[in-house]
């Protein structure tokens, strides 16, 4: 079903002030689909957000029918978009009857509202009968339960990024096979990954959660082969994608969750020198030094990645875990050679390796 009007004619949003329906407003605004607003409101706040706006009796008043078909005539409305339930049900039975031609262009909107919930369920469901069989030199922690996975899975697909289902499915693997100590993650972004791992790190009662991301658009500069990365860096605004990282985490922290806006090496110094680290937004939080998880997704150019192997895979404990994410990457080679020399140097102190989704996952004796 198409939630765009046919032949350019104007969408009929109502009633236009729910939040989905301002949400599909930008939508329409950035696609260039001319829109009209409508509410049964006397007055209502969102009618300044719409160039062209009409007041509709409610639903439940007689005169709903005519007024509708008057106003559809009016501005030769192409479709009508509602995310109200009652509301569409009663529009998707009665406009053949109204304006024979028009229809509601979204789908049901509870089926809309819960399909990302179903979808959570049934990965939930595959990953508790579908585990991973891992060489680990760490006994295994029993698998949280059904509804714990399905509800990490949803929040952390609410959150941008490029965290895919089958990497979260193998983060969750190896939070059952993980020893005590910190989560370290270089390169955060929105979020994604880093509340995957503070999620697991509670339920596997794994340790605290540090990010490190500098969030300055000139450490975001990658020199990858085709240029295609580094020409997307102009449409990211660093301090935003910091804020929104704040948005995603703080409703999960409890005093283990926090960050540090620096390049990975200076952070690196900070972590050897001190335990603390303080934000405005997550307050005080006291690591313990010695790392559990290290989730390597910083630059991608090759001396980047190495230098964040470097600095942080010293802290790295017997049966702890580093990933080097973007291990399979179209734009360039960094993590993947990266990857491939630590396997090399340290082949003998490795229990398991193994590549999920686009990731390198790591266990050190």
């Amino acid at each position: 079903m198409s939630q765009f009007s046919p032949a350019g004619k104007p969408v009929l949003i109502f009633p236009a002030g729910m939040v989905r329906s301002l949400e599909y407003l930008e939508q329409c605004q950035r696609n260039g689909q001319a829109v009209i607003g409508s509410s049964s409101l006397a007055y209502d706040v969102s009618k300044t957000r719409y160039a062209q706006w009409e007041v509709l009796p409610y639903i439940t008043e007689a005169g709903f029918d005519q007024a509708l078909g008057e106003l559809i005539k009016q501005h030769d409305i192409g479709g009508i978009y509602t995310p109200n339930p009652v509301a569409w049900a009663y529009l998707n039975k009665s406009l053949p009857r109204i304006a024979p031609g028009i229809a509601v262009i979204n789908a049901s909107p509870a089926e809309e509202e819960l399909t990302g919930y179903r979808t959570a369920s049934k990965l939930g469901h595959q990953l508790l009968t579908q585990t991973l069989s891992l060489a680990s030199c760490v006994s295994a922690k029993p698998a949280m339960p059904d509804v714990q996975l399905s509800a990490l899975f949803r929040h952390a697909n609410i959150i941008p990024g490029m965290c895919d289902d089958e990497k979260i499915g193998a983060l969750c693997e190896i939070g059952r096979y993980s020893v005590p100590g910190d989560i370290v993650e270089i390169g955060s972004a929105y979020g994604k990954s880093a509340f995957v791992l503070s999620r697991l790190a509670r339920l596997y009662g794994i340790g605290k959660t540090l990010c490190i991301d500098p969030w300055k658009r000139e450490y975001m500069v990658q020199n990858d082969a085709g240029g295609m990365v580094d020409d997307s860096v102009q449409y990211f605004d660093a301090d935003e994608t910091l804020r929104v990282f704040e948005m995603n985490l703080l409703p999960y922290s409890n005093g283990d969750i926090n960050y540090m806006r620096l390049p990975s090496t200076e952070a690196a110094l900070h972590y050897r020198a001190q335990r603390a680290v303080s934000t405005e937004s997550f307050g005080m939080t006291e690591y313990c030094g010695n790392i559990a998880v290290l989730h390597i997704d910083g630059n991608h150019s090759y001396e980047a990645a190495r230098a964040d192997v470097e600095a942080w895979s010293g802290h790295v404990l017997p049966g702890g875990w580093i990933i080097i994410d973007d291990y399979v990457w179209p734009y360039g080679d960094g993590p993947q050679r990266v990857g491939d020399e630590f396997l090399h140097k340290n082949r003998t102190r490795l229990s398991c390796a193994f590549v999920m989704g686009t990731a390198l996952f790591l266990q050190l004796h």
